[in-house]
């Protein structure tokens, strides 16, 4: 695995103009942000040996290498999960390579289900913390070069990123709140009873990616900030059958304000 990724990472140094200093993860229906970047290189997932493919709709599959905020970044138009048959190491493996790139920051959006009755659809909500329900990236021989065997994990989430994040949210008339991301397998939406389960363990939204990405970008040290647009409500009595392609829809119409917050956020790096 760790020649994979350099390799991945010294094809694509030889491509790109410059060193990014962040990394950003855009999940779906939210690539709006992307027309905000100032785009220097776009390299397709299939373009790049070793690379694993995007099988989602609302997944694009393609590296964007370019400026947001005057800041060098590169972005994940359509990330990987669990549920299209990868392993955890080859989900994770864009974030190992943007490390050697030169990411000093990981920002990561998502499209979530809320369980917590005081959230509505279209809010956001910023993560302090997470609930891990898929099988660890971690698993099996560590990689050294990277971080330790066992990373703490007691600051998952960057807080000045979140207290920033807030107030921009407040500032623009958003509803914003932070709270407990909770990361499972999919692919098929829960039931009521586990959406109920994921509230009593301390969840509020509930989704099927962005826990792996920060677990091993905090085995590598890097700082994190995720947020998550509500699409749908898993609250007794909310609860109304959904569509992926009804999620994208609601992520979309959501998704300017996630762009305004990220976009502020990263005009303070």
């Amino acid at each position: 695995m760790l020649s994979k990724i350099k390799s991945i990472a010294k094809f694509l140094e030889l491509k790109i103009p410059f060193k990014p200093k962040v990394g950003i993860i855009l999940g779906t229906g939210l690539g709006g942000l992307i027309q905000k970047i100032d785009i220097k290189l776009t390299i397709p997932y299939e373009k790049i040996t070793n690379f694993p493919i995007s099988t989602v709709e609302g997944h694009s599959g393609k590296l964007i290498f370019g400026l947001l905020s005057n800041i060098p970044v590169v972005a994940m138009q359509g990330r990987f999960h669990y549920y299209e048959g990868y392993d955890m190491q080859d989900v994770t493996l864009p974030v190992r390579v943007m490390k050697l790139l030169g990411i000093e920051y990981l920002f990561i959006s998502n499209a979530s289900g809320g369980v917590n009755p005081d959230y509505k659809v279209g809010d956001l909500m910023v993560l302090n913390d997470h609930i891990n329900l898929i099988p660890s990236p971690l698993i099996g021989p560590n990689l050294d070069t990277f971080g330790p065997r066992f990373p703490d994990m007691s600051d998952a989430y960057e807080r000045t990123f979140i207290e920033k994040a807030l107030k921009i949210g407040d500032d623009n008339g958003y509803r914003i709140f932070e709270g407990v991301y909770a990361a499972v397998t999919g692919p098929c939406l829960e039931t009521p009873s586990e959406y109920k389960y994921l509230r009593i363990i301390g969840a509020d939204t509930v989704g099927m990616s962005t826990a792996p990405e920060v677990i091993v970008a905090r085995h590598m040290g890097i700082p994190c900030f995720a947020i998550s647009v509500i699409t749908d409500l898993g609250v007794p009595g909310k609860i109304q059958k959904v569509s992926h392609e009804e999620i994208q829809k609601i992520a979309e119409v959501a998704e300017p304000k996630l762009s305004v917050i990220v976009e502020e956020l990263i005009k303070t790096l």
